[in-house]
C-alpha cells in the first residue's frame, strides 16, 4: 500500500516535538513529554497486558485535557471560606463520551477520571478484515437531540478512518452540538478520511505515524488495540 502523502503541519512520529501541535487541518498532536513518554510503553510488544490497560487509560487522560480546552464556559457566583467571587464553569450540559466498541473502553476511565459527571454512550462497530469496512452492531447514546451537548468519541487507532468516521456520524446524527475524535495513534489516511467526510470534527492524538501497510494496519503503531487491551489474538 502507497503511503498517504504528508499532511501540512502535522508532525510525523520520526519529528514530534516537546509541545501541543494545533494546525490548520484540525489535528491537535499532543506532544508533551508524559504523554510521549507513556506512548513509547504503549508501543513496546513486550509491555504486558495489564500494564498497556493502565498506560492507555493514562495517556487517555491527558489527551482529554487538550481535548476539552476549548469548552465553552460560563460565570457562575459562589462564596468562598473568605468572600463571594465569580468563578468559571464550564456551559451547556454535561459532555458525552462515546467509546467506539470495544477497543474505545479501554479510553474510558481515562476520560471520566476528568470529566466524572459525564454521560456515556457506546457505539458498536468492528472492521471487516477483507473489505475494511465498518460493520455496526450496536448503538446507545445519551440524549444529543437539543444540540446542547458536546461529544468525545473515543477510538484508540485513526487506521483507514472509516470505523471512527462511522462512529463520528452516528453521534452527529444523534445531534451533538460538536464532536471531537480522541485516539491513541493516528495514520495520514485516516486523517484525510475522516476530514473527508467531517471537516467539521477535531482530532486529538498522541502522534501520526507513517503509513498504513496492505493489511490495513498502522505502522509503526502499537499492534491491534483491542487485542493488546484485552489479552486476545
Amino acid at each position: 500500500m502507497r503511503a498517504a502523502a504528508p499532511l501540512p503541519g502535522v508532525p510525523r512520529v520520526h519529528d514530534v516535538r516537546v509541545v501541543s501541535t494545533e494546525t490548520a487541518t484540525g489535528v491537535t498532536v499532543v506532544t508533551h513529554p508524559l504523554v510521549q513518554h507513556k506512548l513509547s510503553y504503549l508501543r513496546d510488544k513486550d509491555t504486558p497486558t495489564v500494564h498497556f490497560r493502565k498506560l492507555a487509560n493514562e495517556l487517555t487522560l491527558l489527551l482529554t485535557y487538550e481535548a476539552t480546552k476549548d469548552f465553552p464556559t460560563e460565570t457562575a457566583e459562589i462564596e468562598t471560606p473568605l468572600e463571594r467571587t465569580e468563578v468559571q464553569r464550564i456551559a451547556g450540559k454535561k459532555v458525552a463520551v462515546c467509546p467506539v466498541l470495544r477497543a474505545g473502553l479501554g479510553m474510558l476511565d481515562g476520560v471520566l477520571s476528568l470529566v466524572s459527571s459525564a454521560r456515556v454512550g457506546f457505539i458498536g462497530l468492528y472492521r471487516d478484515e477483507e473489505t475494511l469496512q465498518p460493520v455496526e452492531y450496536y448503538v446507545k447514546l445519551p440524549e444529543l437531540g437539543d444540540g446542547e451537548r458536546d461529544a468525545i468519541v473515543l477510538d484508540p487507532m485513526l487506521a483507514t478512518g472509516r470505523s471512527s468516521a462511522a462512529a463520528v456520524a452516528a453521534v452527529k446524527n444523534a445531534g451533538a452540538r460538536s464532536v471531537t475524535l480522541v485516539c491513541l495513534v493516528a495514520a495520514p489516511e485516516g486523517i484525510e478520511h475522516l476530514q473527508g467526510e467531517h471537516p467539521d470534527v477535531r482530532i486529538v492524538t498522541a502522534a501520526v505515524d507513517r503509513e498504513l501497510n496492505e493489511r490495513g494496519y498502522i505502522v509503526p503503531g502499537l499492534g491491534d488495540a483491542g487485542d493488546r487491551l484485552y489479552g486476545t489474538k
